[in-house]
């Protein structure tokens, strides 16, 4: 009778070729797997986000400038055909921007500040600059013409990038971060309150301390800092009458119904009438005339009066998803100029938009400020689609590459290619 053996079986030796190597591996593919699966999840939201506002935007300018162009003479078509123009150049603009390394664009870090700089300044020269509505904001002739604060918001986003991925880990960061951005911001701002154009330089502002809380800022820094371009920008402001009026009937705008509260009482109305569903696109009594800048500024309340509060929280649901995604792109971004530059671009549509929407509700004074990929405008759509391009671009890159799974080790009795290799008798040579 055969004797059981109680010793314990003895462990399998572990060999570099073993298990639990490839387990390794497999857990580390998986979780990469995942990186990249939220990676390209992101990357979409940008993608469907600006897509689909863009894509709403066109009939609803169509909408809302028809009645424009034949109270003008033209065709009705004259309004719509140019913004599918530069939707076409910005969707290039922003094909090229998504390609671009951030690397090569920081390059230019110093470049684009000072031709912004100098693009604003050129508005006020007589020949090149553009005067419409009481304002100069544009540089061209004909139908080329460029309004250079669109482009101010780029370059302080880069410039501010640069700098705050050189100098925020210095102990002087007053000397170093603070001083120098808000110089710039304060030159620009000046230059373009002179067009004047209170809503971008709002803007400008908000990107550049939004770049400033991400470095780490004490609050104390940023309080102080607020203060010093918040007071004086006050007072610049309320220097001209017209804005200490505009402000007046943001308070109560029914108010001031025949005057200066006028679009706001009209965009009220326009969003009352839309009611769940809206009357659709183009039938909507808005579109007559009663709402000036309706195919600009007040686009949202075009949306509101065409397609009601469930296109309105359809525009509002897409800036939400495009914030989400730029934020979670910066998050995840390792090198500190594409990380900050992230943030600068996200920040900027997305306060652009909350301004906006706000005047349209009276929520805030009325700044005169588009509506980003919505409203009618060449500069303005095209600098929105270059920055979304470039926030694109940084998504596309961070999708981590998938690493070689190790080869699973054979077992006792499987033949693998070596073991057949080895058994198999060698094959005497040809004579």
């Amino acid at each position: 009778m055969a004797q059981l053996s109680l010793a314990r079986p003895r462990p399998a030796t572990r060999h570099p070729g073993g298990e639990r190597p490839r387990l390794r591996a497999v857990e580390a593919r998986e979780r990469i797997e995942r990186a990249a699966r939220a990676t390209l999840l992101e990357h979409r939201v940008l993608m469907i986000s600006v897509g689909g506002l863009c894509l709403l935007g066109l009939p609803v300018v169509l909408s809302a400038s028809a009645y424009l162009d034949l109270q003008s003479g033209t065709s009705v078509w004259s309004l719509f055909a140019k913004q599918t123009a530069f939707l076409l150049l910005g969707l290039v603009v922003a094909f090229v921007g998504a390609r671009i390394p951030p690397e090569l664009l920081r390059r230019f870090h110093a470049i684009l500040p000072i031709a912004a700089l100098g693009l604003l300044g050129a508005v006020f020269m007589p020949g090149i600059g553009h005067n419409a509505g009481g304002s100069s904001r544009w540089i061209g002739a004909g139908p080329i013409q460029i309004q250079p604060s669109e482009f101010m918001k780029l370059a302080i986003v880069v410039f501010a990038a640069d700098l705050l991925a050189r100098r925020a880990k210095r102990k002087d960061q007053v000397k170093a971060v603070v001083v120098p951005l808000l110089q710039l911001v304060a030159v620009a701002g000046i230059l373009i309150m002179k067009q004047p154009d209170l809503g971008s330089c709002i803007v400008i502002i908000c990107i550049a301390f939004s770049l400033l809380y991400s470095a780490g800022l004490p609050a104390r820094t940023l309080l102080i800092s607020f203060a010093v371009i918040a007071v004086p920008g006050t007072a610049l402001a309320l220097d001209a009458a017209y804005r200490r009026n505009r402000l007046l009937s943001f308070l109560n705008p029914f108010a001031h119904a025949n005057g200066t509260g006028y679009q706001v009482v009209q965009s009220l109305v326009t969003l009352g009438q839309g009611g769940l569903k809206g009357s659709g696109i183009g039938s909507s009594a808005t579109t007559w005339g009663y709402l000036p800048n309706g195919h600009t500024d007040f686009i949202f309340a075009v949306i509101g009066g065409n397609l009601g509060i469930l296109g309105t929280l359809a525009v509002i649901c897409g800036f939400a998803a495009f914030t989400w995604a730029g934020f979670r792109v910066a998050q995840r971004e390792k090198d500190p100029f594409t990380r900050y530059l992230a943030i600068g671009i996200t920040s900027w549509i997305a306060v652009q938009a909350i301004i906006n929407i706000g005047g349209v509700i009276d929520a805030l004074p009325v700044t005169g400020i588009p509506l980003p990929f919505l409203s009618y405008g060449g500069s303005a759509l095209v600098m929105a689609l270059a920055g979304a391009g470039i926030l694109t671009g940084i998504a596309r890159r961070q999708a981590p590459a998938r690493p070689p799974v190790p080869p699973r080790p054979a077992g006792p009795g499987e033949r693998t290619p070596a073991r057949r290799a080895r058994r198999r008798p060698a094959r005497p040579l040809a004579t």
